[in-house]
Parts: structure tokens; C-alpha cells; sequence
């Protein structure tokens, strides 16, 4: 077995060395102190025979989850052990000198044994010890094991993606693409999660997830991305896979059938709540014991009327997931439409006290009160609501609750309302006791997720009432769950009980169900009782006032530690919020977990579980973030201290700063706490359009997992041992109860375990709660000398080198100091066809001597194949993965972040053509440059692109909508206006020029409308000082809905003529296409790269932050009448702006977003900040960093420009690069171009010359590897040469750019169907090959003519464009 770079034998063979040098010298000592140390035993230096040693050659990380050392690995397991015991002796006697391999070994072993710390202690080991630890893929994938277990998915997503890009055909790369799906889908990034998904699956290697879950998840993807018809095809197409396991089928019939009954686009109501009630009665079927299914039918029937069977079902659901404060909210609502309000106060009281924050039960408790003419209680429950972080209809309810302290004012009206009461005070609501039928006789764990409760008020009502008392459910009440906490007694309820929170022994002094009843009979029979009656009722009274000071103790050290996500649910009536997870597909920080697995805990990973990443300092904890501290200092994890701010990027960093504390940072870094949760009621937020998206991820998640309850429970993080049992994402204090009021994000409230779904070879195991609140618990970056970088040909994107470093070799976990990250010393990036290519600038690359002769070249790489070499062969020296680059240093003083944006103003044609603009436009040192007066200099005719003449000229052409808020430029908003934010979505959708234009006018004339109003009334106007109250005033309510026309095409010369020639009046550095343009060299058509497009827009209109495609150059023009305000940021910083919106939840290169200028400034990021007027044209150079806003009704025009400078194509080079690590598509196929540019210019930039002719030499490397490969496999090419105008060709599965050896499924071909396959994608889905042809389009002597002939021309002596 080999992994890439590093192989395991070569690792055993030096651990054998040392073992043998370690034993005979042990014997040695053995002899000389045997009269001192009688009793040492060979069992403390152990050696390794021969056999072992060759049998654990054969073993490595990419064993993880598939050796079941726990069933029938005994033999291995105990190898294993024994191999570690050897292996730490060696390197205590050693002092640590020993080869780094025998590091990477030990963590292999370590992992294995499931052992997490030492296996990343060792991994970090070997990091600091072995410089080019990126050529080892199983050095890596061990790794991103680790930090998988620990849930740090930000590190473990950068260890699988290192994988994938040093060595795409690593075995374990369908594990790999899995897990990224399953972390992808919690970090809420479903473009990037279903691909994964996607690659997974038509992977035919093992893992461990079914073919049918990873189907399952794909559909669910769809599901949450709002694309229903995809995900009801792709559900019902898996419930007629043969063989589905039941749980399978039991979770794909539960969400069919609630997205059935939740979205409307699926049909008629009728028809959809028909369909989605057969659905779920299957699923019951398949799983008779899951309570999110039995609450979900409850939903089904409450909605069209069915009373009773919706209490049955609800009842059922109690049963097998009984704390769901959902299922009790919605049993309110049912007794409040049967008109029974004691028991709906009773069923809400539940609700609330299993979710404090729960908007939608306190919302219908206080319209309960209010319906009983109760205001002063009703106020007090809308008050909680508006409380709540999810409600979204804070607004109405605050003026309700005006309207009602107005009428308290009154007091004619306050007199009527204080003459009866028909329930009691909210406070004494809060301890009567629960009647019989309310409780459950379930102790299980529920992970149901928090589903909005709101039922719809309109379903008839007019059935037989509900008994207040059904009847006991034949079992007496289990006091552990701690949404029953005990409550005083009230007279006339005798079924009082009380329970304590999970995993704590009940108090000896607590009154049974029996005393409570007995003190109730008492207090009724006072007058009457007799002096020993009346001393019992003094003693059970005086236990009785304990008992509830204790609980109130015990509910308040809860209260501030969880953060529970709550149903934004608005006070109308017909409104039915659901736990529909597709309601709203990006979730902000907090969201709710996990329905349940109703047949047990679900293993988390391959083998079982997951534990935090332990904290070391949890200093920064508050009130309201208690939780599981960390064992030990550091929970006995080996971490280090971060190396300061621009190391963001560093693999061992697993906790954040305490920048955790903000609510914008990801939930998926934040350890998910599910393991630490005790059995019993669990308290549940309640679900909203937000918050289901999670909820379904979790029932997901839930139902996939193959664990049982068998598995062991590890101690929690206090010492104290708990159990888990299903999912669920609530943070747990130590008595088990959800405690409100927490909104950090940094308590994994949105984390579901993903990881759960990849149970493995052995049952769950508990892990611990995450130390909330935590400080700095990062893994530290061990300096390393600038020669381990120096030679790595992509050094310049590898800027911060990420990955496990440890100055010292502890199990303690002390913390060693931080020191720098390797310096990168080379600068020129790389390109190959493999995604393995560089360019370097060091004496040791190709480009500073002279470039070999292909001959030679080629002859090196003939025979790789048939020696057994694998592409991380020397030959094909291979360049470490891209990295991030650090903030510039040193940080600019603040009175630098807000540059003046170089500006230049043209008053006739010659200055337009002045060869210093050109120049000035493409130095790197200008970000960005405005050209005034462009038009006019040109007597361009801007008519030709005015909404009118387009109108005219195209009335029926596509054009892409986006809706989006409109709100300040400078800030950005959630939809509810309630606080700013990085995330900016837009929903997308498709109309035509002509409607567009309706719409752009009719909002003119709106505005116009509005402004009049305005003056009519003497409004104080927006410059006006009183504006920043208006202002304010309108953040907090809902922002305003606009349309912004994108993305217009228009290349089409039969269309657009007229427009295209005027373009022409442009300087040649600024055209469309012209021959110092490297896009007019692609040699095809890349739409709005190296074509026009078009945007129409109306106030407010956004263009979100991003850099061009592959980091090249863009031109704008605005043709007015308005103007934009722009934004941007120095391509230096880009790697500052990729942490923000990593930090943020958000993927900086497909992500929508817009910064707050707040943070940047922080973080010292200058900003230039400008006004487009009609006619100015702005030149982004290179990788800048931008976003615009319309601030007037306008149209712009904009293409892209590659200047033929070693600047730009270095640039473009390392996106392309970093697009490959980050599995996204390049737009510019630069391997293609590279070939194209050396056929067609001649370059005299010795730099740009030789990163050409190096990218080259790489692609050369890598076909002559690959032919020589297929040709000892007896596989032929078929030659197929390129025919004129041919787009270059990509991955269909992985869309990487495939150059010249296409690999092509034969019966597609046939068909005259070109379905490309890079050739890693082509071998996962059939390893012999025989289902492809491998189609060559270019001769390998033709390739070797244009090497050869590409030579350095002598330099221009004009500059001029």
C-alpha cells in the first residue's frame, strides 16, 4: 500500500531501523542495570518482529472505518497497540530524534485505536518535523479523520481538500467527497455539498454511507435549495430502489410527505395534504416508533380539521419523543379551537418551559389570555415572544402589546377586565401541575427537530372536545426529564408530579407524586384538619418550598446556556409555520438540530462518535454559556496557541478566539455538543422556516445512521457520565435543561452531527459538550525553515501554511509558544493538466535555468507506468497545495484604510490613447482606477445601450432577475432589518428586456410619486439631520423588495451590431478583443468574459463582493442616467476577505455577500470608495476585490481584459489553482490558453516567458505519463483532432480542465456524444477503463514543436497599447 509522496514501507522500514537499534541497545542497558532494575520487564521496551514489522507496513490512515478492530481485528488491534507502546518507547529513549515517519505512523496507529489526542499529537509531530508533509495523502487524510471527529470542520474540509488536490485518485476519495458533503451541508453551503454528494456517488469504491443514503441527501439537498419538483423526483425515484433499508424509506416518506403538505407549488391543497398523509402513514409503516413523523401527521390532520386523530398522533408522538416543545405547542392550539383554555394554558406552560424561547407558544399563550380577558398576562407572553431571536414579527406584536397597555390605561375598560379570571397568572400558570395525559411515559432522549407550531387557525373546529383527561399512558411518570419540572400545586388538580433533569439521582427530600397529592387534599381541608394534620401540612409544605428553590436553583444555572432558535411566527391566522426544511435554505447561526432515530443513538462516524475539540481557556464563559468544560487543562488534546490573525488559514486550529463570541461566526466551527446530552426530555426550540432547514438536515442525519443504543458512554467534560440518544443540536448544562437567552453562536445550536450519519463498525459513543466561550484554543505553527517552502513551485499560494504543528511531543496537552508560519519564498504559481503543476522562481525550478529540450523531458517520463509509479513521482515533482496569503505587512495606519481612488480625466480622444494611461491602468500598485469623461472623449453614443433603444432593438431578450433588499450602500441587513450581516442573497429568476423595462420605469415614477408625497407633507428630506432617525426606524422594520436585471448577453453580433462597433471606438487595452488581450487568445466564447453583458438597474441594485473570474481584468462603463457607488478592496487583502466570509458562514468564491465596512476597518483592510457618474469607465485591475450599488436608475455595460503581463497571468495561474482545491470550476481554462498563447504571440517578458514555457513543459509531462499508463494497460487513443472555434473541455463529473487526453464513455460516443471524464473521475467509475475511449486531440510531436519553438522575443521598444 502507497501514499502519496511518503509510501508506508518506506515509513515502516525506518521505524524498524530504529526499533532494531532501539532493542539491541535496550538489551544492552537490560545487562548493565539488571542488578538496579530487576523489575523492568520487556514489556517496557517491547520490539516488533520481523512479521509485525512487515505487517504494519501494510498499514495506514486510509484504514480508518474500515478495519473493525472491535469485531474481528482482535490480532490487529493488539499489533497496534503493541506497535505504539514500541513506538513511544523508541522515542522516549530517543528524545524525540527519530524519523519524522515514525510520527506519521504513530498517528496512523493511534488513529486507528481510536485514540484522537495521540494521534494528533503525533500528526503534529510529524508536521513540524517533515518540511514537504504535504506529498503525504495519508498523513493528511489521518488528519482531517482527527479534526472530523472533533467536529472542527473548518480544518478538517482543508486536510480532505489537500487530499484531493495532491493525489485525486487517493483511495479513500469517495470517503472524502462524503464527509465535505455531510460538513458542506451543515456550514449551509448546498452548492458545494451537493457536489460532493454527487462525486460520491458515482464513485464505486467503498465508504461508509449506502448508495441509497447518499441519494437521500441529495434529494434532501434539492429539498432545502427550494428546488421541490428536483427533490420530489429524486425522493420518489429512491422509493423504488429495491432492498431500501427500512430507515431509509421511513425518512424519505416523512419528508415527501411534509414538503407535500408544507409547498404550495406542488399542487392543490386538497390534494397535497391527501398525498402528504399517505406518505407519512407509510412511514410509520417502515418506523412505527418516530415521534417526528407521528407530530408531522398531527400537523397533516389538525389542518384539515381532523381533531382528534391529529391529538392522537400528537400523543403518539410524546410517546417516542416526548420533549418536544412543537408537538406540545400545537396541543395548545388544538384544545384552544376546541375551546377548552385550562388545558390549551396547560399544553403552552409545557411548550415554554421545554423552550423558553419559544415565539410561536408564547405568541398563542398570550392570545389565549387575551381571548380570556386577561391583558395584563397577555402582555407579558407577547413581551417573550418579541424576546425571541426567531420572531420575525417583533413589529406587530410590539404594537399589540401598546394597544393593550392603552386600554389598561383606561380605567373603565381595566375595571371590566379585573372582574373575573378564567385562567390563572402567567406565575402561577408556572407551577400548576401538569394533568395526567400531558405527561409522557417516555425517559428517551428527543432530537425531534423544532418545528414551527403555529397550526392554521382556519381548520374547522367544530368536532367533539377533547377530554381535558384522556387517561393516564398506563405508566408512571418518569422523573427525568426536565421539561416536567416540578410545579406547585393548584386547587382542583390532583395529578400533580415532578420530575429532576437527566442523570441526576432525585433529591430524597423530594415530594413523590403521592405527598403532592396528600398536601393538595390537605390545603383544600384545611380548616377542618386536626393537629397532626396540620403539622404534616406544615412539613410537606416547608419540603414543598425547598423542592421549588432547588429546581428554580437548578433552572436558572441552565438558563443562559443554550441557544435555542425560535419560530418566527407571525400572530395571523391562517399562517401554518412548519418544520418545512426548505423554507429558507441559508440559516443564519442558530438553528435547531436532529429528529430522532425512534431505534436509538446514531454512531457518529465510522466508529461511533464525536468529542469537542477541549478548550484551554474557558475564561470568556458568561452566564449564559455554561456547558461541558474540558477535561484537563486542555482535555488532554495537544494544542497551541494561534500565531496571530493572518495564520487563519493554519490546518491544527480547531476553537476560535474569542471572536467565537460573535454572532457572524460559523456555527460549524464550534464543536457540536449533541454527544453530551443526557437521556431524558430534551428542551427544543421551536421551528421556523429557518430553523427547519437544520431540522431536516438533522432528520438526515438521524435516520441514517446504522448505531445502536449498545455503544459505550465516554465520560462527559465535568466527570460525570452521559448518554445521547438520537440527535439533537441543543448545548446542554449539566442537569440537562435548555437554558434561553443565549444567542452565541458559538454554541453549536446550528451543528447538526453530520457525522452521525457515517456510523461505522461499532455502536455511538457520547462524546462531551464543547467549552463554550473559550479563548484562543488553537493548535500552534511551529516556524519552519524558508528552504521546506522554497522549493515548492506554488509557494506564492501557499502563503500560510496550514497544518498541525507542535514544538513538542506532549500527551498532556501544554500549550508550546506560537511562532511564524513558514515564509514562502517562491512567488509564480503553477498550472498542469493534473492540478499539480507550479511555476517557480527559486534556483531550484526549471525557470531560472535554461528550459530542458522536450526530447529529454520525455524520455524521463516514459516508463513511469510500467516502474509503478505513481503521479507523485519525482519527475512530476509536485507543488504543495495553495494557501491563503497573509495580510499585508505591516497593517497601514487607520488614517490610510480610506485611500483616495486614483482618478483621471480625459478631455479628448489622444488622451484616451495616451500609452501612460494604458500603463498606469495595469500597474499593480492601482486596485482600481476611474476614467472620467470616457465617453465624451469618445464621442461614444451611450444611447445605443439606453433602456429604450435596447427596448427597440431587442424587446424579447433574456435577461436574469435577481430580487434582492434595497438598504444603504455602506450596510447590509438581515430581511427582518434587526441586525447587519455579511450574507446578501438574491433569488433568481428570468424575464425579458421589454418587461424589465416596465418595471424600471414604473419604479421611477413610484420614486417620483413617493418624493412628492413627501414634500406634500414637509417631511424632513434624507439630508436632513432628522433623517438618521427615519433611517434607523426603517432598519428595524422589513426592508423593501427590488428587482435587479443581470447578466444580459449580448455577444450576438446579428443582434447588436450597432452596439459592438461602437465598443470599437474603445483604446485597444480596453476592448473586447484585441491581440494584447489574453482572453481573445482562449480561442471560444466565455460569456461575460470575453463578450459583452449587460445590467439594468433601479436603486438599490447590488452587484455582491467577489474578485473577476481567475483574477483577471474587468471594464465597466455606466451608461446613466444614475449613478453607482462602488467598492474595493486590493487583491493583497483577498485572503483577509476569504476568512471574513469563512468566519461568516459564507464561500467567498460562489457565496453572495457584502461587507461590513465596520469589520474591514478593524482589521486594517483599506477600502476605496467612489462614485461612477454616466459616461466614467472603471478599470479593475488584477484580483481586486469589489462590490456596486446602484444609487439611481442606470444601465452598465462590462467585460473583462487579461493585460499580457507576467502580473496578470501569475494571478490567473494560482485562482486557477486555488479553484481546483476548492472543487470549483475555472472559467478561464488557462492550460488550453497557454498552449493557444504559444502558438499565436511572441513574448518578451522574460518572467511571463517563462511561467508560459514551464506550464508547458508540466502539461507535456503529464500526457506523456498518462499514454505511457493507458499503453500498459493495453489501452489505445484514438486520435481526434480539434475542430476550429472547440471550447476547451471539462470534468462533467469533478470540472477540472481535461487537456488533450479526453476519456469518454464508449456508449456515449457512439451517439456523437462528447461526455469528457478527466481521467481520476474515469477510473473511480470503472478502474480497468473499459467502459471509456481516450480521444487525443493534439499529436504528441505537434505538442513538442510548438515547446520547442516557443522562444523569448526580443523585447518591443514601444510600450504603447
Amino acid at each position: 500500500m502507497q501514499s502519496c509522496g511518503v509510501s508506508v514501507a518506506v515509513a515502516a522500514c525506518a521505524a524498524a531501523r530504529s526499533l532494531g537499534s532501539a532493542s539491541s541497545s535496550s538489551g544492552d542497558e537490560g545487562k548493565k542495570m539488571a542488578a538496579g532494575k530487576a523489575s523492568e520487564t520487556e514489556e517496557d521496551f517491547p520490539t516488533l518482529t520481523a512479521q509485525e514489522r512487515d505487517s504494519l507496513a501494510g498499514i495506514d490512515s486510509s484504514l480508518f472505518g474500515f478495519q473493525k478492530l472491535h469485531e474481528d481485528g482482535a490480532r490487529t488491534k493488539a499489533l497496534l497497540m503493541k506497535a505504539v507502546r514500541c513506538y513511544d518507547s523508541l522515542i522516549l529513549k530517543a528524545e524525540g530524534k527519530v524519523e519524522p515517519e515514525l510520527f506519521c505512523q504513530l498517528g496512523h496507529f493511534n488513529l486507528l485505536l481510536e485514540d484522537y489526542p495521540k494521534a494528533l499529537s503525533a500528526y503534529q509531530r510529524y508536521y513540524s518535523l517533515q518540511s514537504d508533509y504535504w506529498k503525504n495523502a495519508a498523513f493528511l487524510y489521518g488528519l482531517g479523520m482527527v479534526y472530523f471527529h472533533y467536529n472542527a470542520f473548518q480544518w478538517a474540509i482543508k486536510a480532505f481538500q489537500e487530499v484531493l488536490y495532491i493525489d485525486p485518485g487517493f483511495s479513500r476519495a469517495k470517503e472524502i467527497h462524503l464527509r465535505l458533503g455531510l460538513m458542506f451541508k451543515v456550514n449551509t453551503d448546498y452548492e458545494s455539498s451537493l457536489k460532493h454528494f454527487q462525486l460520491a456517488l458515482i464513485d464505486s469504491n467503498p465508504c461508509t454511507l449506502s448508495k441509497a443514503e447518499i441519494q437521500f441527501h441529495i434529494a434532501h439537498l434539492y429539498e432545502i435549495q427550494k428546488r421541490y419538483r428536483a427533490a420530489k423526483e429524486a425522493y420518489e425515484s429512491l422509493l423504488q430502489a429495491e432492498d431500501l433499508p427500512a430507515q431509509v424509506k421511513a425518512t424519505t416518506l416523512q419528508q415527501l410527505g411534509w414538503m407535500h403538505h408544507t409547498v404550495e407549488q406542488l399542487g392543490d391543497r386538497a390534494s397535497r395534504d391527501s398525498y402528504a398523509i399517505q406518505c407519512l402513514q407509510k412511514s410509520l409503516e417502515a418506523d412505527p416508533n418516530s415521534g417526528q413523523s407521528w407530530y408531522f401527521l398531527g400537523r397533516c390532520y389538525s389542518s384539515i380539521g381532523k381533531v382528534q386523530d391529529a391529538f392522537i398522533s400528537y400523543r403518539q408522538s410524546i410517546d417516542k419523543s416526548e420533549a418536544s416543545a412543537d408537538t406540545w405547542c400545537s396541543i395548545g392550539v388544538l384544545y384552544q379551537q376546541q375551546n377548552q383554555p385550562m388545558d390549551a394554558l396547560q399544553a403552552y406552560i409545557c411548550a415554554v418551559q421545554l423552550d423558553h424561547s419559544h415565539s410561536a407558544a408564547w405568541m398563542d399563550l398570550g392570545t389565549l389570555y387575551e381571548s380570556c380577558n386577561q391583558p395584563h398576562d397577555a402582555i407579558k407572553c407577547y413581551i417573550n415572544a418579541t424576546r425571541s431571536k426567531g420572531c420575525t414579527n417583533t413589529t406587530a406584536l410590539t404594537h399589540r402589546i401598546k394597544c393593550l397597555q392603552a386600554q389598561l390605561s383606561n380605567p373603565q375598560l381595566s375595571s371590566l377586565q379585573g372582574k373575573s379570571k378564567m385562567l390563572p397568572l402567567i406565575e402561577e400558570a408556572w407551577s400548576l401541575p401538569i394533568p395526567a395525559e400531558l405527561t409522557s411515559r417516555q425517559g428517551g432522549l428527543s432530537s425531534a427537530p423544532q418545528q414551527a407550531c403555529k397550526p392554521n387557525h382556519s381548520a374547522e373546529g367544530g368536532g367533539p372536545s377533547l377530554p381535558p383527561h384522556v387517561g393516564p399512558l398506563g405508566q408512571a411518570e418518569d422523573p427525568s426529564c426536565p421539561a416536567k419540572r416540578r410545579r406547585a400545586s393548584s386547587p382542583g388538580k390532583g395529578d400533580s408530579w415532578v420530575s429532576n433533569p437527566p442523570q441526576q439521582p432525585v433529591p430524597n427530600w423530594y415530594l413523590s407524586p403521592q405527598k403532592l397529592q396528600v398536601l393538595e387534599q390537605l390545603r383544600s381541608n384545611r380548616a377542618s384538619l386536626k393537629p397532626p394534620q396540620l403539622q404534616m401540612l406544615g412539613q410537606l409544605e416547608a419540603q414543598l418550598t425547598m423542592m421549588q428553590q432547588h429546581q428554580h436553583q437548578m433552572r436558572q444555572n441552565a438558563s443562559g446556556s443554550q441557544v435555542r432558535p425560535s419560530l418566527p411566527n407571525g400572530p395571523t391566522t391562517n399562517s401554518l409555520p412548519s418544520p418545512n426544511p426548505t423554507l429558507r435554505p441559508h440559516l443564519g447561526p442558530q438553528r435547531p438540530l436532529c429528529p430522532p432515530l425512534a431505534n436509538g443513538p446514531v454512531g457518529l462516524g465510522p466508529h461511533g462518535h464525536s468529542d469537542p475539540l477541549p478548550a484551554v481557556d474557558s475564561s470568556n464563559k458568561s452566564n449564559n454559556q455554561s456547558g461541558p468544560a474540558a477535561t484537563g487543562p486542555n482535555g488532554d488534546v495537544p494544542y497551541l496557541q494561534p500565531a496571530g490573525s493572518g495564520d487563519a488559514a493554519l490546518l491544527p486550529h480547531t476553537c476560535t478566539s474569542a471572536q467565537t463570541q460573535d454572532a457572524t461566526l460559523r456555527p460549524a466551527l464550534h464543536l457540536n455538543s449533541s454527544q453530551g446530552l443526557q437521556k431524558g426530555c430534551v428542551p427544543h426550540a421551536s421551528g421556523s422556516s429557518n430553523s427547519n432547514t437544520a431540522a431536516a438536515i438533522a432528520t438526515a442525519a438521524a435516520s441514517l445512521g446504522n448505531g445502536g443504543p449498545e455503544g459505550k458512554t465516554p465520560p462527559s467534560a465535568d466527570g460525570k457520565t452521559t448518554q445521547e440518544d438520537g440527535l439533537t443540536n441543543h448545548v446542554h448544562s449539566e442537569d440537562g435543561k435548555g437554558a434561553e437567552g443565549g444567542e452565541k453562536p458559538s454554541l453549536s445550536a446550528d451543528n447538526p452531527r453530520l457525522s452521525a450519519l457515517l456510523a461505522g463498525g461499532k455502536g455511538p459513543e457520547g462524546g462531551e459538550g464543547p467549552s463554550q466561550g473559550t479563548s484562543s484554543t488553537t493548535l500552534d505553527k511551529k516556524g519552519s525553515s524558508a528552504a521546506s517552502a522554497a522549493s515548492s513551485p506554488i509557494s506564492a499560494i501557499s502563503t500560510a501554511t496550514p497544518s498541525p504543528k507542535s514544538s513538542e511531543h506532549t500527551q498532556t496537552g501544554a500549550h508550546s509558544p506560537a511562532n511564524a508560519a513558514p515564509p514562502a519564498t517562491s512567488t509564480a504559481p503553477a498550472v498542469n493538466g493534473n492540478g499539480k503543476g507550479g511555476i517557480s522562481e527559486d534556483s531550484q525550478s526549471p525557470l531560472k535555468a535554461e528550459p530542458p529540450a522536450v526530447t529529454n523531458v520525455l524520455k524521463a517520463c516514459r516508463n513511469l507506468g510500467r516502474n509503478g509509479l505513481s503521479n507523485s513521482s519525482i519527475l512530476l515533482d509536485k507543488c504543495p497545495p495553495p494557501r491563503l496569503p497573509p495580510p499585508p505587512s505591516p497593517a497601514l495606519p487607520k488614517d490610510k484604510l480610506n485611500p483616495p481612488t486614483p482618478s483621471i480625466y480625459l478631455e479628448n480622444k489622444r488622451d484616451a490613447f495616451f500609452p501612460p494611461l494604458h500603463q498606469f491602468c495595469t500597474n499593480p500598485s492601482n486596485p482600481v482606477t476611474v476614467i472620467r469623461g470616457l465617453a465624451g472623449a469618445l464621442k461614444l453614443d451611450l444611447g445605443l445601450f439606453s433602456t429604450k433603444t435596447l427596448v427597440e432593438a431587442n424587446p424579447e431578450h433574456l435577461v436574469e432577475v435577481w430580487t434582492q433588499l434595497s438598504q444603504p450602500a455602506d450596510e447590509n441587513w438581515d430581511p427582518a432589518g434587526t441586525k447587519k450581516m455579511w450574507r446578501c442573497e438574491s433569488a433568481r429568476a428570468h424575464t425579458t428586456i421589454a418587461k424589465y423595462a416596465q418595471y424600471q420605469a414604473a419604479s421611477f415614477q413610484e420614486s417620483l410619486r413617493e418624493e412628492n408625497e413627501k414634500k406634500a407633507l414637509k417631511e424632513p428630506s434624507d439630508t436632513e439631520p432628522a433623517s438618521a432617525e427615519s433611517v434607523a426606524r426603517k432598519r428595524r422594520g422589513p426592508l423593501k423588495h427590488i428587482k435587479f436585471g443581470t447578466n444580459i448577453d449580448v455577444s450576438d453580433e446579428r443582434k447588436w451590431k450597432q452596439q459592438l462597433q461602437e465598443l470599437s471606438k474603445l483604446p485597444a487595452f480596453a476592448r473586447v478583443v484585441s491581440a494584447g488581450n489574453l482572453l481573445s487568445h482562449v480561442g471560444h466564447t466565455i460569456l461575460g468574459m470575453n463578450t459583452v453583458q449587460l445590467y439594468m438597474k433601479v436603486p438599490g441594485s447590488r452587484i455582491a463582493g467577489h474578485q473577476e473570474h481567475n483574477n483577471f481584468c474587468a471594464v465597466n462603463i455606466n451608461i446613466g442616467p444614475g449613478d453607482c457607488e462602488w467598492f474595493a478592496v486590493p487583491e493583497p487583502y483577498w485572503g483577509v476577505m476569504s476568512n471574513f466570509c469563512e468566519k461568516n458562514n459564507i464561500n467567498f468564491l460562489m457565496g453572495s455577500w457584502w461587507p461590513n465596512l465596520e469589520d474591514l476597518y478593524e482589521a486594517d483592510v483599506p477600502v476605496y470608495r467612489f462614485i461612477q457618474r454616466p459616461g466614467d469607465l472603471v478599470w479593475l485591475n488584477t484580483g481586486t476585490v469589489h462590490w456596486v450599488q446602484a444609487i439611481g436608475w442606470c444601465n452598465n455595460i462590462a467585460w473583462n481584459v487579461g493585460p499580457l503581463t507576467a502580473h496578470q497571468y501569475k494571478l490567473a495561474v494560482e485562482r486557477y489553482e486555488w479553484n481546483k482545491l476548492q472543487s470549483v470550476k475555472s472559467m478561464v481554462p488557462m492550460v488550453h490558453l497557454s498552449w493557444n498563447m504559444a502558438r499565436n504571440i511572441k513574448v518578451s517578458d522574460h518572467k511571463l516567458f517563462e511561467m508560459i514555457k514551464y506550464c508547458l513543459l508540466r502539461t507535456l509531462k503529464q500526457c506523456q505519463w498518462v499514454k505511457e499508463a493507458l499503453a500498459t494497460a493495453g489501452k489505445e487513443t484514438v486520435l481526434r483532432p480539434r475542430t476550429r472555434d472547440e471550447p476547451a473541455h471539462y470534468c462533467t463529473i469533478c470540472e477540472v480542465e481535461v487537456f488533450n487526453l479526453l476519456f469518454v464513455r464508449r456508449e456515449l460516443l457512439s451517439k456523437k456524444q462528447y461526455v469528457v471524464h478527466c481521467q481520476d473521475c474515469a477510473r473511480k467509475g470503472s478502474a480497468t477503463l473499459d467502459n471509456f475511449v481516450v480521444l487525443e486531440q493534439h499529436r504528441m510531436d505537434d505538442m513538442m514543436q510548438v515547446y520547442d519553438q516557443f522562444t523569448l522575443a526580443p523585447p518591443l521598444h514601444s510600450s504603447s497599447s
